[in-house]
C-alpha cells in the first residue's frame, strides 16, 4: 500500500480522539515573529536539574516522508519550513508515587529503580532560516487513541505555527504508536483498509523506515518525553539547525492532554523540562503512570474513570488548559477538575465546540454517520489565539485573557449545561457563530452511539421562522456578526490575522430573505 494511501487511512483511525545533560540554566533574549508583529522579551533564568538526554541515532531519509495520522498536507517549503525525522534512543526510568496522588495535583513522584532502553522517532518541522524562528519550540506528545501516531494540535494550529516562526516537534511517546496494540477508539472496524494500520504501530506500517524502533512500555513514556526535550535544549545543530530553544512548551490533545496533566503534576517538579503546558481537551482525571497491574500500555478507559485532578499551582511553568464543550461534561467529564485561574494556570472553555470537529476531519468527515451533522465551529481559531497568548505569558508577558466557564447547573440530579432558547450554551469563550447563530453549534453528540460520534458534537439548523425573528434582513445579520467578530478579537480569543477566517463562518445564504 502506498504511503499516501496509508496516511489517508490513518486519519480515520487516529484523529477522533485523535546521553548528554542540560547546562543547568537558561537565560536568553528573544525576538518573537508572531504573525509579523515582533516583540523582544527576556526569558527568566531557570535552573534545570541535570539528567540524561536522548541521543540521535540517525536522521531518517530516503523515499517518502514521516508517517503521521494527519487530515491535511502542507506545502512546508512554500511556508519557509522544512521537515526532518530522526531516530533517537536512550535509557528511561518509570516513576512511582510517594504518598497519595491527590486531586489538587500536589504530587510527589520518584524515579523507580527500573530502567529500560528505548528507540523512538521524532518529527521536526522548523523554519528553513533560523532568522525566521521565534525561539519557541512546541513539543507535541503525539496522540495514539486511534491506534496510530497523530498530531491533532499541529493540525488545529498550523497557520499560527508557520506564520509565527514556531518550531514544532512531534514525539512518538507511547507504545502503541511504535509497537502497536489495543485501539482505544475503534473507527470503522469492518473497513479492511483501516484495519491494515490501526493498532499496528510504526514498525509494522513501514518496517523499512521504522523497523529498528523499540518502545519498552508507557510507564517509560514520561521520561522519554523529558529526554527528547533535553536533547532539543542541548542540540548541537543536528535536530534544530541554528534555531534557539528559548522557550519550550509541551503540547497535547485528548489522551496526550491526560498525559501532560500527569507530567505537569508529577514529573515537571523533578525536571523543569518545560516553560509552559498547552493542555487541550483533557478529561477530569490524569493518565496513569503505568498500565493496569504495571502493564506496558496505558488504558485510557482507566484514566477517564480516575480521580479528577487539578494542575498544581506552584509550578514555575505556565499552563493554559483549552477545553471544548464536549470535554467539560459528558464522557471525559473535566467538570470536577475545574480550578480557578491563578498566577500559573488558566482555563478557556469554548462555547459551541466539540472534542473533534469538521476542521480537523476535513474531507473524511463524510465517512461518519453520526445521525446529525458534526460540529463545524471555529475552535481552531480560538486555539491559535490561545497558543500566542500562552507563548506571550511564558515569555514574561501578560497572562491569557480571563474566560468565564461554561454555565452548568444541576438538573434532575445531573449536571447539565445552561442553554438559551435556541440551544446555544451560555458562558465560556464566545465567538460570532455562537453569539450571532445561523445554526446551533454544540458539543452535544448526535443520536449515534459510535464512540467517535460521542466526541464530534453537532451542527443543528435553526428553523427559518426563528431566523426571521433573529435577523429581519441579511444586513442585520452581517452587521451583528461583524460587530461580534471585532469583539472576539478585542477580547483576545481570536487573532487579527484570523479575522477573515472568522468572518467566513458567516452564512447569510441560510436566511430566507
Amino acid at each position: 500500500m502506498s504511503r499516501s494511501r496509508l496516511a489517508a487511512f490513518a486519519v480515520v483511525a487516529a484523529l477522533l480522539l485523535a546521553s548528554c545533560s542540560s547546562d543547568g540554566s537558561d537565560s536568553s533574549s528573544t525576538t518573537a515573529a508572531a504573525g509579523g508583529a515582533a516583540t523582544t522579551t527576556t526569558a527568566p533564568e531557570v535552573e534545570r536539574p541535570d539528567g540524561p538526554a536522548a541521543e540521535v541515532v540517525r536522521e531518517i531519509d530516503g523515499d517518502g516522508s514521516a508517517f503521521l495520522g494527519a487530515s491535511r498536507s502542507t506545502d512546508l517549503e512554500t511556508a519557509g519550513y522544512e521537515e526532518h525525522e530522526f531516530v533517537v534512543s536512550g535509557s528511561a526510568v518509570s516513576y512511582e508515587p510517594e504518598g497519595e496522588l491527590s486531586g489538587d495535583g500536589m504530587w510527589t513522584l520518584a524515579p523507580s529503580t527500573d530502567t529500560a532502553d528505548y528507540t523512538t522517532r521524532i518529527v521536526v518541522r522548523r523554519p528553513a532560516e533560523a532568522a525566521d524562528a521565534n525561539g519557541t519550540v512546541l513539543v507535541e506528545w503525539l496522540n495514539v487513541s486511534g491506534g496510530v501516531d497523530a498530531n491533532p494540535d499541529y493540525a488545529y494550529m498550523e497557520e499560527e505555527i508557520l506564520r509565527g516562526g514556531y518550531t514544532w516537534v512531534g514525539v512518538s511517546a507511547q507504545s502503541i504508536g511504535v509497537e502497536g496494540g489495543p485501539v482505544a477508539v475503534s473507527i470503522a472496524p469492518d473497513n479492511a483498509m483501516v484495519g491494515a494500520i490501526a493498532g499496528k504501530g510504526l514498525k509494522a506500517i513501514d518496517p523499512d523506515r521504522y523497523g529498528d524502533l523499540s518502545h519498552p512500555g508507557d510507564q517509560y513514556s514520561y521520561d522519554m518525553y523529558t529526554q527528547v526535550t533535553r536533547a532539543l535544549r542541548a542540540d548541537d545543530g543536528t535536530l534544530l539547525g541554528d534555531i534557539p530553544t528559548d522557550q519550550v512548551i509541551a503540547v497535547g490533545e485528548s489522551q496526550s492532554a491526560f498525559a501532560l496533566t500527569t507530567y505537569a503534576d508529577g514529573v515537571q517538579p523533578l525536571t523543569e523540562a518545560f516553560d509552559g503546558f498547552f493542555i487541550h481537551s483533557r478529561g477530569g482525571a490524569p493518565l496513569p503512570l503505568a498500565g493496569r497491574n504495571g502493564g506496558d500500555d496505558v488504558d485510557i478507559a482507566s484514566a477517564i474513570s480516575g480521580t479528577p485532578t487539578r494542575i498544581r499551582t506552584d509550578l514555575r511553568a505556565k499552563t493554559l488548559m483549552v477545553q471544548s464543550e464536549s470535554d467539560v461534561l459528558g464522557v471525559l467529564n473535566f467538570y470536577p477538575a475545574r480550578q480557578p485561574d491563578s498566577d500559573t494556570v488558566a482555563t478557556w472553555e469554548m462555547a459551541g465546540t466539540s472534542h473533534v470537529d469538521l476542521h480537523l476531519l476535513g474531507s473524511i468527515a463524510d465517512s461518519f454517520d453520526c445521525g446529525a451533522e458534526i460540529n463545524d465551529g471555529p475552535m481552531h481559531i480560538i486555539l491559535k489565539a490561545a497558543l500566542r497568548s500562552l507563548d506571550t505569558w511564558v515569555r514574561g508577558g501578560d497572562a491569557p485573557p480571563t474566560a468565564e466557564p461554561l454555565a452548568v447547573e444541576e438538573q434532575e440530579g445531573a449536571n447539565r449545561y445552561v442553554r438559551d432558547e435556541i440551544g446555544v450554551v451560555e458562558g465560556g469563550v464566545r465567538t460570532p457563530p455562537v453569539d450571532v447563530p445561523i445554526v446551533v453549534l454544540s458539543g452535544e453528540p448526535g443520536p449515534s452511539t459510535n464512540v467517535a460520534c460521542l466526541l464530534a458534537g453537532t451542527t443543528i439548523p435553526i428553523l427559518p421562522s426563528d431566523l426571521a425573528e433573529l435577523y429581519p434582513t441579511d444586513d442585520d445579520y452581517l452587521s451583528e456578526y461583524e460587530t461580534s467578530t471585532d469583539a472576539t478579537i478585542e477580547a483576545g480569543f481570536a487573532l487579527e490575522e484570523d479575522r477573515e477566517a472568522l468572518m467566513d463562518f458567516a452564512q447569510p445564504d441560510l436566511l430566507a430573505g
